[in-house]
């Protein structure tokens, strides 16, 4: 099914999913991935702003996914649409991304979430998914025993996202991270693998 945007509809030549649930799937940036990626950013400049600026132009794109793959502390992910369920659901369309940032791995084992929907994906309910995709394999074979997601306080959005998987707010850090200009105050919440685990056990036991 072509997108009515143009952008390209499927992602099976570009790289395999590493998870896949019910409506969306994971997979690692690729290079071919700059057109599409770059033109959902700027389509989706009015949702992202002020909290995340996301590559626009390729070679931004390049550069960002570069230090991806180079660096030992960061795992990123492409979150894509399967199927075609959905207004706007065009089979392997890019919805947005999470990258786990900062891993620490000894006696710590803990990352830092970044991540963006786009435009077109918000609010169908594909971020929680693959929030919990990216779960499964932070505290499966990536061996993490806790996940942290820094947000500003009027992030709304955000907030509910990583509450909805069972984050618990750690506490308030003032001038935490430098964006847009300034020192921006972030709410900190986290979660660890056997809290995941519980709240997993509680999803199943009501669905």
């Amino acid at each position: 099914m072509p997108d009515p945007n143009g952008h390209r509809a499927s992602a099976a030549p570009y790289a395999p999913y590493l998870a896949e649930g019910p409506r969306t799937a994971l997979r690692r940036f690729t290079e071919a991935d700059a057109a599409e990626f770059t033109a959902r950013a700027r389509e989706s400049r009015a949702l992202h702003r002020p909290w995340l600026f996301p590559p626009e132009r390729t070679d931004t794109y390049a550069a960002y996914t570069g230090t991806l793959a180079r660096d030992p502390a960061r795992e990123g992910f492409l979150i894509c649409e399967r199927g075609e369920e959905g207004e706007g659901g065009v089979d392997g369309a890019i919805a947005g991304f999470i990258n786990i940032n900062n891993i620490v791995l000894g006696g710590f084992r803990s990352g830092a979430l970044g991540y963006g929907a786009f435009a077109h994906a918000a609010g169908r309910g594909l971020m929680g998914e693959a929030l919990g995709l990216v779960m499964d394999l932070a505290f499966g074979p990536l061996g993490l025993h806790r996940l942290e997601a820094n947000i500003q306080p009027g992030n709304a959005a955000s907030i509910a996202l990583v509450r909805r998987a069972g984050f618990r707010l750690e506490g308030f850090s003032p001038d935490f991270l430098h964006i847009d200009g300034a020192w921006r105050d972030h709410e900190r919440w986290a979660i660890t693998a056997p809290a995941a685990e519980d709240s997993w056990s509680t999803r199943a036991e009501c669905a």
